[in-house]
Parts: structure tokens; sequence; C-alpha cells
């Protein structure tokens, strides 16, 4: 794959200048996923694009930068996923269970998908990587969006302050769903995320 490009910062800038970083994310996401972030070299990268090095700096600064817009637009991808399976579910207890399920499952497809791209999912959530931490605080707005309707509807206790009750439940799932934890669960029973939920949802009851 060979995109021709002189060493010059392009003239027009606005879109012109976001085509050449797509360009470079997609040429990147490809060859991560054949050789593997650790092993890959921005200068490996200038190669096989046909960029030089300099070239590619001025759009971004090191090789994580390049890995974080890769993580951040898998992040997007993946919490589509689950929010619009948390949003066809019918009461708070259902969106619960959709919510773990959907995001173990998001997390299992990228995993057996593209291991060499989960191995990036792997470091930036080992290294708190922009993208990771925003993945963990939106899955935590959600789950805590449906605490609060679970409260509203009656089927959820009241007693325990929601902020409590949202982290301890998302540490419950964190081995389903992380990817520096998950490599471990694929060890667990077949079954260990549904008595996980069920468990959650018992200590829920009103």
């Amino acid at each position: 794959m060979t995109i021709q490009a002189s060493d010059k910062a392009p003239s027009a800038r606005g879109p012109a200048e976001h085509a050449v970083r797509d360009q470079i994310i997609e040429a990147a996401r490809r060859y991560f996923s054949h050789y593997g972030y650790a092993k890959t070299t921005v200068a490996d990268l200038a190669r096989e694009i046909g960029f030089s090095k300099a070239y590619i700096y001025r759009f971004f600064e090191s090789k994580q930068a390049i890995g974080e817009a890769i993580c951040g637009g898998c992040v997007d991808v993946l919490y589509d996923q689950v929010r619009e399976a948390v949003e066809q579910g019918y009461g708070a207890t259902d969106k619960l269970r959709r919510f773990a399920r959907t995001a173990a499952s998001a997390e299992t497809g990228l995993f057996l998908e593209d291991r060499k791209l989960h191995e990036i999912a792997v470091q930036a959530s080992s290294e708190n990587w922009p993208p990771a931490q925003d993945y963990s605080e939106r899955l935590l707005r959600l789950l805590e969006a449906i605490l609060k309707d679970g409260r509203e509807s009656g089927e959820f206790e009241r007693k325990t302050p929601l902020d409590e009750t949202t982290r301890s439940i998302f540490y419950a799932f964190l081995p389903f769903m992380d990817p520096v934890y998950f490599g471990r669960s694929l060890a667990l029973p077949p079954d260990a995320l549904g008595e996980v939920t069920a468990l959650v949802l018992r200590s829920l009851a009103p």
C-alpha cells in the first residue's frame, strides 16, 4: 500500500488535513493489525504508507498518538453497541442485563476478530490512554442512568448512595469488559457473567 505525498504540510487546512490524518490512521490500523503495535515504529509506518517520518509527525506527535486515534474510533463503535442495546431494554432490570451482556460481547468480538488491535486496547487500558478513560467514563454514566431509572421505577433499592452503587457494579463487570482483565475471564465458566449479573440484581432488590 503506497500513498504518495510530499514532505510539505498540506496547503489547504481543514478538510484536506483531516483526509491525510484519516489516511494515516487507516494505514496504521492495518499495519498494527498485521505486525502488532509494540513491534511497529513510526518509521515502519512511513515506509508502508509512502510518507516520510517527518511528514507523519506533522499530524501525530508520537506512535502512541496514532494508537490513541485508532482506539478512539474503536471506543465509539463499542460504546454505541452498548448504548443501543440498553435503549432497546424494557425496564431497568432488562437494561442492566443488556448492559453487561453487550459490553462483554463487544470486548469478546474485538478479542476474537483482531488480536493485534486488542493488544493496543490492553496497552491503552493499562496505561490509561484518554480513549480508554473516556470509554470507562461513558460506560459509568450509562450504568448510572440505568440505576437511576431502576430507583425511580421501584425496581432497585435507594438506600445505598448512587455513586457507590454505580462504581461497585462497574467493578463487578470489569473482568468481562476491560481488555486488561479480559484474557483471564476467558477461563471462567460460560455462565459466569450471567451469575454475576444475577447476583448484582439481587443486591439491587428493594
